[in-house]
């Protein structure tokens, strides 16, 4: 089982304000634990977040100089 961590902990994780995280939640853009009136996030909950939106760069194609003719 994972471990369930805090906005607080959600937004250090991620880099971001806790406004942020909390947006995540209330937009129910990542899973999350209601344990009473707190909200949890599990741990692989921002694992998986983190890889969804991870960007992988574009490889360029070399450019070819052309010759002054």
């Amino acid at each position: 089982m994972d471990r369930l961590l805090t906005v607080q902990e959600v937004a250090e994780r991620l880099g971001t304000g806790v406004r942020f995280a909390r947006r995540l939640v209330e937009e129910r853009r990542i899973v999350f634990v209601k344990v009473g009136r707190h909200v949890r996030i599990p741990e692989g909950a921002v694992n998986a977040f983190v890889a969804t939106h991870t960007v992988e760069p574009v490889a360029l194609r070399p450019v070819a100089l052309r010759s002054a003719a």
